[in-house]
C-alpha cells in the first residue's frame, strides 16, 4: 500500500485530523504507525463502538499497531460500575475484552491483531508514567485542565467536585506518551485532551514521542464523528464542537437514545421504528447519521430499501448522497428507510449474538447486566 492510499484509507470518515499535513509526514518516514483508543469500563457495548473499529480496522489495514486501551483506573476516577477498581477490572478483562473481539469479526477484522492492554497494570510495570504526568501538568493551567473535563461526560468542575477528577484529563494525555502513541484516537468529544497531549509534546522528555530519525514529535489526533443519539438533538445545545458533540451522542445511561450490541432483532427494529426522523430534514437527523456512518462507511455499498409496488417497489443506493438527496425530497420515506436500516443492522451484530451464546462469553454478559 502507498504513503498516499495509506493516508486516504486512515483520513475516510473522520471528522478532524491533527494536523493532515503531520500525517502525512509520519507515513512518508517509514516510521512506524502506532496507534491507540481508549475505552472507559462500563454497561454493555453499543453501536459507537462498533463504529469506533471500524475506523480501527482501516488504521490496522494500514499497516498500524493498533492498541486498544481498557481505562480501568480513569472509570474508577469517573464512578462506573459500582465504582469499586476490583469490579472494573474483572469487567474489563472479561466482559469488554470478548466484546471487542466479537465486534471486531462483525466488520470481518482479526481480532487477533488486536493489543489490549489494561490501564493499571501498564502503570505497574512502568513507574516513570508519574514523572510524564508531571510534565503534562507543568505545561497545563488548572483553568485548562478544569475546561477539559467534559470529556468524563461531565460539565466543567466546581469548587465541591472530588479532586480525582482533576487528574483524569492528565492522565489521558500522558497515556499516549507512556504507551510511544503516534495516532491518537478517539471521537470527537475527546478532542480537548489531545489538544493538551499536542501542545505539551515538546516537554515531555521521560516517554518523548520520536521518529524513524530521532525527531521529537506531535502525536497526530484523529477525530471520528458522533453517532447521534436516536431520540434526537437536545434543544438550544450551545458549547465548542466537541462540547456539542458529547451532548448529541448516544448514551448507556440515557433510555432509547442507542442499542446495544446485544439487542435482539425485535428491540433493534422497536428502537429504530421510535427513533426521532422527520420527514424531509437532513439535520441531525440519528436516522441518517446512522445510515451515513454505519452502512455506507465502505464505498459503493449497495443499500437496498423494500418497498411495496404500491408505494413504488424496491429503491437502491450505492451513494449515501444519492439517498440524502431522495429523503430530501421526500422520495424517501422515514419509515422505509428505518426498517432497512434496523435490517442491516439485525444482520451486522449477528455474529456477536452467536458469540455470547457460549456458555463462557455469557457469563461474562450476565456479569456485567447484573452490575
Amino acid at each position: 500500500m502507498s504513503p498516499d492510499e495509506k493516508f486516504k484509507l486512515i483520513t475516510r470518515n473522520l471528522e478532524e485530523v491533527l494536523t493532515e499535513e503531520e500525517l502525512k509526514s509520519l507515513i512518508e518516514s517509514g516510521t512506524p504507525l502506532k496507534h491507540y483508543i481508549g475505552f472507559e469500563i462500563s454497561g454493555k457495548l453499543h453501536l459507537g463502538s462498533l463504529f469506533t473499529l471500524l475506523k480501527v480496522k482501516d488504521l490496522q489495514d494500514a499497516g498500524a499497531r493498533t492498541i486498544i486501551w481498557l481505562a480501568d483506573l480513569h472509570s474508577a476516577i469517573n464512578d462506573k460500575l459500582d465504582g469499586k477498581l476490583e469490579t472494573i477490572q474483572k469487567a474489563a478483562k472479561g466482559y469488554f475484552t470478548e466484546a471487542f473481539k466479537a465486534l471486531f469479526i462483525s466488520i470481518g477484522g482479526n481480532p487477533d491483531k488486536l493489543i489490549f492492554k489494561l490501564c493499571s497494570e501498564t502503570y505497574a510495570q512502568n513507574p516513570d508514567f508519574w514523572l510524564t504526568l508531571l510534565e503534562i501538568g507543568k505545561t497545563t493551567t488548572l483553568a485548562r485542565t478544569k475546561r477539559s473535563i467534559t470529556i468524563m461526560g461531565r460539565g466543567e468542575l466546581d469548587d465541591n467536585i472530588p479532586t480525582d477528577k482533576l487528574f483524569y484529563p492528565i492522565m489521558q494525555a500522558a497515556d499516549i506518551f507512556l504507551l510511544d502513541i503516534n495516532i491518537a484516537h478517539a471521537g470527537l468529544d475527546q478532542r480537548k485532551v489531545h489538544v493538551i497531549a499536542r501542545d505539551s509534546a515538546n516537554q515531555v522528555k521521560t516517554h518523548a514521542l520520536k521518529d524513524n530519525k530521532g525527531n521529537q514529535i506531535k502525536p497526530v489526533a484523529i477525530h471520528h464523528p458522533i453517532l447521534l443519539s436516536l431520540t434526537g438533538l437536545p434543544q438550544n445545545v450551545q458549547g465548542e464542537k466537541d462540547e456539542i458533540a458529547m451532548k448529541s451522542k448516544m448514551s448507556k445511561s440515557k433510555a432509547g437514545s442507542g442499542i446495544s450490541i446485544h439487542d435482539s432483532p425485535e428491540d433493534i427494529q422497536n428502537k429504530i421504528n421510535q427513533a426521532y426522523a422527520p420527514e424531509g430534514i437532513i439535520e441531525n437527523n440519528p436516522v441518517l447519521n446512522w445510515t451515513k456512518y454505519l452502512v455506507f462507511y465502505e464505498p459503493n455499498f449497495d443499500f437496498t430499501i423494500k418497498r411495496p409496488e404500491k408505494w413504488g417497489g424496491d429503491l437502491s443506493y450505492s451513494s449515501y448522497e444519492h439517498l440524502e438527496k431522495d429523503y430530501a425530497e421526500k422520495k424517501l420515506h422515514p419509515q422505509d428507510l428505518k426498517a432497512a436500516l434496523a435490517e442491516w443492522l439485525i444482520k451486522k451484530l449477528e455474529p456477536v449474538r452467536k458469540y455470547f451464546e457460549d456458555p463462557t462469553k455469557k457469563a461474562l454478559l450476565d456479569f456485567i447486566i447484573l452490575l
